[in-house]
């Protein structure tokens, strides 16, 4: 698990204490980066080596001073050189690197000071070694804490959606499809988040690809069952010898890997495919808009197409400020300064439950739920100034998954948005660490949103979620006219519809708001739709 901030802050401070007076390159380089990854709690050795052979774009025989494949890059040099050129001379080095080797940071330093190039973002950040503990936000990514927004049209969600794209075609034209392709799928795109946010170590899942299986991928398959079989054991229940490498991954439960699916079959281009995946920095992905445009490349057809499948952040909270979230921070904003009243506020918004009938991959599920988490944070901020108050960050969170509900149709987004609300539990419990400088975590999986795969008109809801707990209905149920709806659709209207005259003209969704307004008769006032 990472290191807390404030234990970050303090190794950097000794780290800098230490440091202060060196100056040669050649004698103390490689003890100074190591020095500097324990910072954050980060073995070197495990991840990054030093005097990487490459050959430069001139074909020239070049070694990169230190690499962390796929995530950062150093260029170290004596004290008072040129620190433009030793980034210049980094770049270098990129024609000789695979795709999947690419960094994602550049790092240069003399010693006594630092610029770290962002190579995504294009930002550059320069200090000096005694600035280091007031700069060391920025190296979140080393030590598995990530601060990121996203954007409804962000080009990195609409290229890990084609990568995995890629993997599904290729997995896919081997022979391994239908459910348990889908759901092989939604295990490593879990693996692949896992490994960016902390619930991994860093690149432990590439790792684990990279450097212990077979460049021809004819092992590949059965090292990835392995892994699967790993997380769904506790630790104490796995076989003594187990390969530590593997014995090293966290147990996960929440029956993500419950299941057990037949072998796939890898070959190099397939191995390589998932590598690509690999390269990608998940953290950067959000869960909301990702869910949709993954499931859009299960379709060759609507893949040309990515950034259209998704209801945007904008249009949902059209619909979530005004039906719950104006009035809760009205109430916020009545409470300040009154602690009685932001522990009442903080109580009710934990108890608040929340059904989505059409969910599909779960967007305003996950919307819904990152901005009650966005709440509660507020409220602990104001309750906890400073962090005082409690010894541990998990005794004061209330708000979880299991607040939320949805059912779908359709059996590859439904496990999508259920392992997607997983996904922005984690990176919301990463802002909490980031605010209170404790990590925080939720593994073992214990809690999860309850995802039912089913015909919703069909369902009976409060199978779902029970009328008296159930909170808000919302979402976005599908708007089919007449003259376009299947014989099975036409079937749930005259089921919905049963006894009610002239309804054979109306649309799909209509369905859906009559099941809706019967569903909430006779229910306690605080129930709203």
């Amino acid at each position: 698990m990472p290191l807390s901030w404030n234990e970050i802050k303090a190794r950097a401070l000794a780290f800098s204490k230490e440091w202060e007076h060196e100056t040669s390159e050649d004698a103390e380089a490689k003890s100074f980066w190591d020095g500097f990854f324990h910072v954050f709690d980060v073995s070197r050795r495990r991840l990054a080596t030093f005097e990487t052979a490459v050959r430069k774009g001139d074909n020239k025989q070049g070694f990169i001073d230190l690499l962390w494949k796929g995530v950062i890059l150093v260029e170290h040099k004596s004290r008072g050189k040129d620190l433009d050129k030793a980034f210049q001379q980094a770049k270098d080095y990129f024609p000789g690197l695979k795709e999947h080797e690419l960094p994602k940071y550049i790092l240069v330093s003399d010693f006594e000071r630092f610029k770290l190039y962002d190579l995504d973002t294009g930002a550059k950040h320069e200090f000096q070694l005694r600035e280091l503990s007031a700069h060391v936000h920025l190296f979140g990514f080393m030590a598995g804490y990530q601060k990121r927004s996203h954007k409804d049209e962000d080009p990195v969600n609409i290229e890990a959606a084609e990568r995995m794209g890629r993997l599904h075609d290729t997995l896919e034209a081997a022979g391994y499809k239908g459910h348990a392709l889908e759901v092989y799928l939604v295990r490593v795109l879990f693996c692949l988040f896992a490994e960016d946010t902390g619930i991994f170590e860093r690149t432990q899942f590439q790792e684990l690809v990279d450097n212990y299986t077979k460049p021809d991928g004819s092992d590949l398959a059965l090292q990835i069952a392995q892994l699967f079989q790993t997380l769904n054991t506790p630790k104490e229940d796995r076989f003594k010898t187990l390969d530590e490498t593997l014995g090293a991954f966290p147990y996960v439960n929440g029956k993500l890997f419950e299941e057990n699916l037949p072998l796939a079959a890898f070959d190099t281009k397939m191995r390589e495919s998932l590598l690509l995946c690999c390269a990608l920095d998940w953290s950067k992905i959000s869960p909301a808009i990702f869910g949709s445009m993954f499931q859009a490349v299960m379709n060759p057809k609507e893949r040309r197409n990515l950034g259209a499948h998704y209801t945007s952040e904008k249009n949902i909270q059209k619909v979530i400020k005004p039906l719950f979230l104006d009035d809760l921070y009205t109430e916020f904003e009545k409470g300040k300064g009154n602690r009685a009243r932001l522990n009442e506020l903080h109580r009710k918004i934990s108890t608040l439950h929340f059904l989505d009938p059409a969910c599909g991959c779960g967007n305003f599920l996950i919307i819904s739920y990152r901005e009650l988490r966005e709440l509660e944070l507020l409220i602990l901020r104001e309750l906890y100034k400073g962090g005082q108050g409690f010894l541990d960050v998990r005794e004061i969170m209330r708000v979880n998954v299991d607040q939320f509900a949805g059912i779908e149709y359709d059996e590859f987004p439904a496990r999508i948005a259920e392992v997607a609300m997983w996904l922005i539990d984690h990176q919301m419990n990463l802002k909490v660490s980031d605010e209170f400088g404790q990590y925080f975590v939720r593994l073992p999986l214990s809690k999860a949103a309850k995802i039912v795969h089913g015909n919703a008109l069909r369902v009976d809801w409060a199978d779902v979620v029970p009328k008296e707990e159930l909170s808000y209905i919302l979402g976005n149920p599908p708007f089919i006219g007449t003259s376009y709806q299947s014989a099975g659709q036409k079937e749930d209207m005259a089921y919905i519809f049963h006894g009610v005259n002239s309804f054979g003209m109306l649309d799909y969704v209509a369905a859906w708001y009559l099941k809706a307004a019967n569903f909430i008769q006779n229910t306690a006032p605080k129930l709203h739709s």
